[in-house]
């Protein structure tokens, strides 16, 4: 049993008693109340989530537990009724994640707050490794830099530029106010002053120091993803990095680029003491230990579940989010939030509209952080659902609440989103913005799998919650993050979607907006052509 106190954190958001009718229905339809009520009244989104979150944890590509979160969903599915598949479409390199330790030994103790990134390798045979800290040199050229790589050998090399503070901008401008003088013009000028000098000091000086990294980087010869391969191969005893995007406490972990020692993400803050204490000749030492396992060329797979079509059973509308995630926490945003979504949309479904008109599909999608992969293959290994896809909606950006739905390069649909999102009562559809048609070229995630051969594919844009600054891609993107209402409201309103769009006996046109001209070469603008993403890696 949960405790009180756990319940009003995890369910202190919720706005709408679950209990409560909808009063704001535009129409009568019996199966927009059913759904309704389903996904108020019974939702499992939290439960979907803790368990996904927590206890299956992240689902890196290639990685055991995605494997095993694969399984659980198929299981799901099959007690909702709901046929499901893992569908295999290439290999990718499987590596488990193993305990990780970084510990500064000298000049004093201390535990830091580091973890080895993806496809890291283990310290030698997982124990324990020391060696003094030095920063990457400012040298004057590659055979400079050539001359000094004898020097790594034994050493933690510290390749990333050291923050000069790790408060998020938007405390530099709260606390340090505007100056005097914007504060006069505002008064006499109307309006509000600009970010205090200090503020704006600060901003300057660290853009400085940031280009000068990077300077001191490219004048080694080499660049980010190259340069740990080349210290490695000098000697290092490992490569220390830090990926900051500019709030308190956290830090992206991406992919490890070396084979044979650790990459370690260290915060912004850890990175920083031992780049100062380098930097000012303290002798920083630090004793690594990571376990970790490389476990060869293992089957990638996209995770499928389908609703079979009773009238037009070779047209689809598809639910899609990715499924895989980065492992620096838990994948509870990207896109723990979207795989729940769809989830709990084809419960409701299945429960309230068990025989569509269209079949439906949900697809729980691999290998997206790495380039659309999982998408790309099945639009590819499957052109009859691209053929005869009525709608695709993919949400991919966060705990938000759905604000916007984008019909992309399609100019006929507006007509029908805009006609779906009106039957919506306004409890779900409130502030949701059907946008006009604009770029074709779709964005970085997986609906544009599908733009590219013309498909309806809508992406379902979120309200931002910090998304960017918080939780993509970072060791902060935890369970503790989700807006539960929120997802219990986006999945009614996917599901509400998927039902118009199975049942609406029109089909949307597939007429391209007419790319512009490029100014800068004169060429008419074309559609982005569809690729199959990777099928081996990485």
């Amino acid at each position: 049993m949960r405790s009180t106190l756990s319940r009003w954190f995890v369910l202190g958001a919720l706005l709408v008693p679950a209990g409560a009718a909808a009063q704001s229905f535009p129409t009568d339809n019996p199966v927009l109340r059913a759904i309704w009520n389903e996904g108020t009244e019974h939702s499992q989104a939290e439960a979907l989530s803790q368990t996904l979150n927590d206890s299956l944890g992240p689902r890196l590509t290639g990685s055991p537990n995605l494997k095993a979160a694969s399984d659980w969903v198929i299981s799901t599915y099959a007690a909702w009724g709901v046929p499901a598949r893992a569908e295999q479409y290439g290999t990718w390199l499987g590596w488990r994640r193993g305990v990780s330790h970084l510990d500064l030994i000298q000049p004093r103790v201390r535990s830091l707050n580091a973890m080895t990134l993806a496809w890291s390798p283990a310290t030698p045979k997982g124990r324990p490794v020391e060696g003094a800290v030095i920063l990457l040199p400012d040298v004057t050229d590659s055979a400079a830099f050539a001359a000094w790589l004898p020097q790594a050998k034994g050493k933690f090399v510290a390749i990333s530029f050291p923050q000069p503070t790790c408060r998020p901008d938007a405390a530099w401008q709260d606390y340090t106010g505007p100056d005097e003088e914007a504060r006069m013009r505002a008064m006499f000028m109307g309006g509000q002053p600009g970010p205090g000098q200090v503020y704006v000091r600060m901003r300057a000086e660290r853009a400085a120091a940031d280009s000068a990294w990077r300077a001191r980087i490219a004048k080694s010869g080499y660049n980010a993803r190259t340069l740990p391969a080349v210290l490695e191969s000098a000697g290092a005893a490992g490569i220390l990095s830090s990926e900051w995007p500019n709030g308190y406490g956290v830090q992206r972990i991406f992919q490890a680029r070396t084979e044979k020692v650790p990459t370690y993400g260290v915060s912004c803050e850890d990175y920083g003491l031992l780049a100062r204490l380098a930097e000012h000749g303290q002798g920083p030492v630090v004793r690594a230990q990571a376990d970790a396992e490389f476990l060869g060329q293992l089957p990638a797979i996209n995770t499928i579940a389908e609703i079979k079509g009773t009238e037009k059973p070779d047209e689809y509308v598809v639910l899609s989010a990715h499924f895989d995630s980065w492992d620096g926490g838990s994948g509870a945003t990207d896109n723990g939030t979207g795989t729940v979504i769809m989830m709990e949309a084809m419960r409701i479904l299945k429960k309230v509209y068990p025989n569509p008109k269209r079949t439906i599909i949900v697809g729980h999608w691999n290998s997206e952080e790495q380039g659309l992969n999982g998408s790309s293959a099945f639009a590819t290994d499957h052109p009859e659902v691209v053929q005869g896809l009525q709608a695709l909606f993919n949400q991919d950006n966060g705990t938000g609440r759905i604000a916007s739905i984008s019909p992309l390069g399609l100019v006929g649909a507006t007509d029908f989103l805009g006609r779906w999102v009106g039957q919506l009562p306004s409890e779900v559809s409130r502030g949701v913005r059907v946008d006009l048609p604009g770029s074709p070229s779709g964005g970085g995630t997986d609906h544009a799998s599908f733009i590219c051969a013309g498909a309806p594919a809508f992406s379902l844009g979120s309200e931002p919650w910090d998304y960017f600054s918080y939780t993509w891609h970072t060791n902060l993107d935890t369970y503790d993050k989700l807006v539960l209402d929120n997802v219990r409201q986006n999945a009614i309103l996917t599901a509400m979607l998927a039902y118009l769009a199975a049942d609406d006996p029109a089909t949307i046109p597939r007429e391209r907006r007419i790319m512009p001209v490029n100014p800068r070469t004169g060429q008419q603008g074309t559609w982005p052509q569809c690729r199959d993403g990777a099928r081996t890696g990485p």
